[in-house]
């Protein structure tokens, strides 16, 4: 089962994910990546293999950055290697997407996203999402636009998370049918790894949730908008 960490805030996110997927290593997994935003671009880290095989390609100098993502990885479509891990990006690199699911039309719309231009690197379902978003990205208004529509597309169950050069300080999630929780903190916001089954709270979830750190009002709930947040501006603080 795979799993997905995400820290936006004012902290090196780096330690904060690889502290994440090691509390997820009690799952099934066969590779690990994360990708942060720093100085307007995405530097994105995979390996196959443990996570301890990806904090040794890391070393001791980890990559800076004060938002990211990371994943661990069952595969379930294309090989457990390198290449298939998540974080997936889009065509030019500014965006990076993990998620969990299986998209079912996932060879529909790589077609007609190929035939539209798209280059694909890996062999899995989830680079269409990432491809689907780069593309609404371009017209649409913010990330969370771009990300509800692009899952609107889509055809399966999901959990998600998002991060973008064009919102270096926002990660957008979301989910159906996939487990994600969301924890809302003073200056900084996490997606945290998932609690084992039995510490798991039973409880309904709307698909789509936006949530705000207080500097930017208060949590509101919609139908057409996924999980949203943004650390706290210095220039706020």
């Amino acid at each position: 089962m795979c799993g997905i960490v995400g820290y936006t805030g004012p902290r090196q996110a780096a330690p904060l994910l690889l502290e994440g997927l090691r509390r997820l290593e009690y799952r099934g997994y066969d590779s690990a990546g994360l990708a942060l935003i720093e100085d307007g671009r995405i530097d994105v880290h995979k390996a196959a293999g443990k996570i301890s095989v990806l904090e040794k390609a890391l070393g001791t100098s980890l990559p800076a950055g004060h938002t990211g993502i990371a994943h661990t990885r069952w595969a379930t479509h294309g090989a457990p290697n390198t290449v298939n891990a998540h974080p997936h990006t889009d065509c030019g690199g500014t965006l990076a997407l993990v998620h969990n699911g299986i998209i079912e039309n996932a060879g529909a719309l790589r077609t007609a996203l190929g035939k539209r231009g798209h280059v694909f690197r890996s062999e899995t379902d989830t680079e269409v999402l990432a491809h689907l978003v780069e593309e609404l990205l371009a017209s649409a208004g913010s990330m969370v636009e771009a990300v509800a529509g692009a899952l609107h597309q889509v055809e399966g169950t999901y959990g998600i998370a998002v991060v973008s050069t064009r919102e270096p300080d926002t990660v957008v999630a979301a989910r159906r049918g996939s487990p994600l929780l969301v924890a809302v903190g003073a200056g900084e916001n996490f997606v945290p790894p998932t609690p084992r089954p039995s510490c798991l709270i039973r409880a309904r979830w709307s698909t789509w949730t936006m949530v705000r750190s207080r500097s930017f009002g208060p949590p509101t709930t919609a139908s057409s908008i996924s999980t949203r947040w943004r650390r706290k501006r210095r220039s706020r603080a």
